[in-house]
């Protein structure tokens, strides 16, 4: 996959066939609407283009931005898209500016003149220019005139439950694993820096590896604890995960902790991902570091059984 991170450095296609969205969590409904493309490409002998942004626009022009949480990263986005096959993805930057203009100047600014648009495929309710004025309608109505032809997805749904980013993040900040994993097609995850906390696992024979992830907008799930795999050293690992304040050992601060299985090495310093599997249990106050103890202890046992059901 070509990723363009500058739409300058973009040479117009002779048989482009595209989408654009945000694309946050590549989730299932996106994974659609790319096999569609894909399917589209194949048929049509052209090459698949996927427009995307950055920063998010919502961290750009709305007021609340400071509160949004999104699944992926640009790195984990980029790793999904190209899962997906994708041949070629615009990063346009999202600034104000860029947000001014209207759908008309996307169509032939961008669709047109820079990527050379032969079919676009878009989900349902997608909208796009100055104040999301353009739709689906408004594409079908001039689409002919700029030479391209238009496609939209519909509604996807599972199990009666529409698929989008939001549903994602309310699914995962409510501890709900399962709704969160169908709706991405897969466990959700998140990477960090191993960094040193107070060791004090240590002393209770479960050492933990503290996981600080640098992005802020991205989404932690609810505090508790859960069933883990983590990737670290090339490994693939099993583990048990809190997320919280460690009310226990009086914590102040926010930390995702996570033991793994059969594990002692020093990786301090060191880059972790952690995929979520099952969640087990809110986070509790127990009495003492005894009770805890027996706590983790019935923890690892739920988490190697959800390990080897979800294996």
């Amino acid at each position: 996959m070509q990723v363009y991170y500058d739409i300058a450095d973009f040479k117009p296609l002779q048989n482009a066939i595209v989408t654009s969205g945000t694309f946050d969590g590549v989730h299932l409904g996106h994974q659609i609407i790319l096999a569609r493309l894909t399917e589209t490409a194949q048929t049509m002998g052209g090459e698949t283009v996927v427009l995307t942004f950055w920063p998010h626009p919502r961290m750009v022009v709305s007021k609340d931005s400071q509160n949004l949480k999104l699944l992926s990263t640009l790195e984990e986005k980029i790793a999904y898209l190209r899962q997906n096959g994708v041949h070629h993805l615009v990063i346009i930057p999202f600034t104000r500016e860029f947000s001014e203009l209207s759908s008309e100047e996307f169509i032939q600014q961008i669709l047109v003149e820079t990527i050379g648009t032969k079919k676009l495929v878009i989900g349902y309710d997608h909208h796009f220019g100055r104040n999301r004025e353009g739709s689906f309608e408004y594409l079908q109505q001039h689409a002919p005139r700029y030479g391209f032809e238009i496609e939209e997805i519909p509604r996807q749904e599972i199990e009666h439950i529409t698929v989008s980013s939001t549903k994602i993040r309310q699914a995962l900040l409510e501890g709900d694993t399962t709704i969160a994993t169908e709706l991405l097609g897969r466990n959700y995850t998140f990477t960090g820096i191993v960094v040193k906390g107070r060791q004090l696992g240590r002393t209770i024979g479960y050492p933990t590896a503290n996981v600080q992830v640098a992005e802020n907008y991205k989404l932690i799930p609810a505090d508790g604890i859960y069933a883990v795999r983590v990737e670290v050293r090339g490994q693939t690992l099993g583990g048990v995960m809190s997320i919280g304040f460690r009310p226990t050992v009086s914590g102040t601060n926010r930390t995702q902790e996570v033991y793994i299985f059969d594990f002692n090495d020093d990786v301090y310093g060191e880059k972790m991902t952690v995929e979520l599997v099952e969640f087990i249990r809110p986070e509790l106050k127990f009495d003492g570091l005894e009770a805890l103890k027996k706590a983790i202890d019935a923890d690892c046992v739920a988490a190697v059984a959800a390990l080897k059901k979800h294996s």
